[in-house]
């Protein structure tokens, strides 16, 4: 990676091995953890996003703790673990939680919302020589580093792709990868930070999406044209979630019809981060994808 030179190292850990990351702690003074399993549809919730979740955010917390130069612990959580399910009568803080997901029910969302739950519970419990920041991305978008195709970039994809058969009554947060992990640093640099951060730019209905990618040069792709963001569209939606796969389904029903807003007034008070605008992150994204080959070259 550019940059990188002597400076990066590189060790073998696993979320579900006691101890596995103590070695790479040795001499840290702050930890982020950033790995959980970020997937809608699993085969089966527990194995595949909860234990990896939570198991995994104690384990790195463990070895904080066995670790006397940590003093703080940079925790990538989600929006997920706030709200699964759109409040359009009011803005979402960070005092909010989210308390209805389950194995059956928006499963990633349960497990990011168990993950952060059992790093504080191991605060409280542990009260460790060491601080923990917790930072709440929505839905994180833009350029990317490797070949890789991440979930955020994937549902762009998949917009440009014909996938969706209109536009839904749905909108989602969004913000600039560049920005969360500056949101990362200013938590570790902060002395004053403490708890949770919703990470989140500006908040885009999928109809403002799919006119962002019409008007930018990506016209020539399948977008959805058919406009189903009305009362009857979003019925017939919700009839036709129950032919996706489930977890799919699950989402559409729990977020078509309602739409979320978030504060970001905290980060931007409390850590100084301020934010690019997610047009152009968006715009970065599709460009990054035709560049992958994730999606085909077009005139």
């Amino acid at each position: 990676m550019p940059g990188a030179g002597t400076h990066l190292q590189l060790f073998t850990a696993d979320l579900l091995t006691e101890g596995s990351f103590n070695k790479a702690l040795q001499g840290c003074s702050t930890v982020m953890h950033t790995a959980s399993p970020y997937v809608i549809n699993v085969k089966n919730p527990q194995r595949d996003l909860v234990d990896p979740a939570i198991k995994g955010t104690l384990q790195v917390l463990a070895s904080a703790m066995k670790t006397p130069s940590v003093r703080r612990v940079v925790l990538t959580s989600s929006v997920a673990a706030i709200t699964d399910e759109p409040d359009s009568s009011r803005v979402i803080n960070e005092e909010d939680w989210n308390t209805r997901s389950s194995l059956k029910r928006n499963p990633y969302h349960f497990a990011k919302t168990m993950a952060e739950r059992a790093a504080w519970e191991f605060m409280e419990k542990e009260k460790p020589g060491f601080s923990l920041v917790c930072i709440n991305p929505s839905m994180v978008t833009g350029p990317s580093l490797g070949p890789g195709l991440n979930t955020t970039n994937g549902m762009i994809r998949d917009i440009m792709s014909g996938v969706y058969p209109g536009i839904m009554d749905l909108n989602w947060g969004f913000v600039d990868v560049r920005d969360t992990a500056e949101a990362h640093i200013l938590a570790m640099q902060t002395p004053e930070a403490s708890g949770r951060y919703i990470c989140s730019a500006k908040e885009l209905h999928m109809r403002d999406l799919v006119h962002l990618l019409r008007s930018s040069g990506f016209s020539s792709y399948p977008l959805p044209k058919l406009d189903l963001s009305g009362r009857a569209g979003t019925a017939v939606m919700r009839v036709l979630s129950w032919t996706q796969p489930k977890n799919t389904g699950t989402f559409i029903r729990t977020h078509i019809g309602r739409s979320v807003h978030y504060s970001n007034a905290k980060i931007q008070r409390e850590l100084g981060l301020t934010f690019k605008p997610v047009e152009e992150s968006i715009v970065e994204a599709a460009e990054d994808l035709i560049r992958q080959a994730h999606l085909p070259k077009k005139n």
